[in-house]
């Protein structure tokens, strides 16, 4: 029997561009038939498994997700570095032998290849830009036959596997054979791998699937995207007042509401049956989750936020999303009260007609000093 954790989570964001479209906008969803902000539940997982929350809490157990990781091979040989150093980007001198570029090159190639298809030239730029300056730009373009065409993670076991071989490369100066790329590991003890999982399209069997799902966050009221008109003035030009620059930057501001469920169940089995690594994962998830917002454009909103409420029900029937709530958006000068309202409301009428939903429930409440983070992290743990 599957055990879910069901999170909903109401954070109040002030005016800010927290993720946005292709066009520097704020993202939006129709909900309701009216218009709300949104936030990718990218950007979200992206926010949280890269933020100090979850480095402090699971150091060792982070994987990493890169194109570039036959670069980074290449460069380890040709550098006279170890590879986790080049990872790192540790600024060291050189302490071990130097390969020429030929044999390395090949037997970056080798090595990357195996987490996926390399870049053959034909594909979509757009998301690797060439470097603004020449010499970057020639370096960029002379590597990127090592480079893989998508983005694949790595797990600590796999980059200590990739280490391990380039130091065997290093030794012979010769491309590692087939059964020496034998590099790709079932048994993770990758977090975040387990977590929000991977594809890789080449080899299907080393696919691990996301034990959580994370919605996109979208607001409990109607929006409207603002336009903030800026200037900024030279401030060694005495003799012109004017400004030195204008622009325009897209904003808004809202109470979002996200849900995310967890399968317990299939994190533990994907941590290879280690309860207690499981346990550190979803304690970090929840914290960042509680505390850790999206980077975009925070230096210009300084838009930070904790959740206001926090909803965490844990048991083995169905999950479902409490999003319906919000097809009426939330008005009035209470929105969070409101808001928290709609939400237990609807949540107790779902199990009066379908039976409850949670063997277990708890609540964080930061408007009435309700429960605690910890306390809310010691159920879903001990559960």
């Amino acid at each position: 029997m599957t055990t879910f954790i069901q999170l909903h989570l109401l954070t109040s964001y002030p005016p800010a561009n927290l993720n946005r479209d292709d066009m520097g906008r704020p993202k939006t969803c129709t909900v309701g038939g009216v218009e709300r902000l949104r936030i990718s539940s990218q950007s979200l997982k992206r926010a949280w498994r890269t933020s100090a929350v979850w480095e402090n809490a699971l150091a060792g157990h982070v994987g990493k997700r890169t194109k570039e990781m036959g670069v980074n091979i290449f460069k380890a040989l040709t550098e006279g570095l170890s590879l986790p150093d080049v990872i790192a980007g540790n600024k060291i001198a050189p302490t071990l032998e130097k390969l020429k570029e030929k044999p390395a090159r090949e037997a970056a190639k080798a090595m990357a290849a195996v987490f996926g298809k390399l870049d053959d030239g034909k594909g979509d730029k757009g998301a690797d830009a060439e470097p603004a300056g020449e010499q970057e730009a020639a370096e960029s373009n002379a590597l990127k036959d090592l480079r893989l065409k998508q983005l694949a993670h790595f797990s600590p076991e796999e980059i200590s596997a990739l280490a391990e071989l380039t130091e065997q490369v290093r030794q012979t100066k010769a491309t590692p054979k087939d059964d020496a790329l034998n590099l790709l590991r079932k048994n993770l003890s990758a977090a975040d791998i387990a977590l929000f999982g991977r594809m890789l399209a080449d080899t299907p069997a080393h696919n691990v699937e996301a034990a959580c799902q994370v919605a996109h966050a979208f607001s409990v009221q109607r929006v409207l995207v603002e336009d903030d008109f800026f200037t900024a003035v030279d401030d060694l030009n005495r003799n012109d007042m004017g400004a030195g620059h204008m622009g325009v930057s897209e904003f808004g501001a809202g109470l979002f509401y996200l849900y995310v469920c967890v399968d317990q169940d299939l994190l533990v089995k994907t941590l290879g049956g280690n309860a207690a690594l499981a346990q550190k994962a979803l304690a970090a998830l929840v914290e960042a989750m509680a505390t850790v917002a999206p980077t975009g454009k925070q230096n210009s909103f300084a838009s930070r936020a904790y959740a206001s409420y926090i909803v965490a029900e844990i048991g083995s029937k169905q999950p479902r999303s409490l999003s319906v709530a919000f097809l009426d958006p939330v008005n009035g000068p209470d929105m969070l009260g409101q808001a928290v309202v709609q939400l237990d409301t609807v949540r107790t009428n779902m199990d009066k007609v379908y039976g409850p939903c949670a063997e277990g429930r708890a609540t964080l409440n930061a408007a009435s000093g309700e429960g605690s983070l910890q306390e809310l992290i010691d159920f879903i743990i001990g559960g």
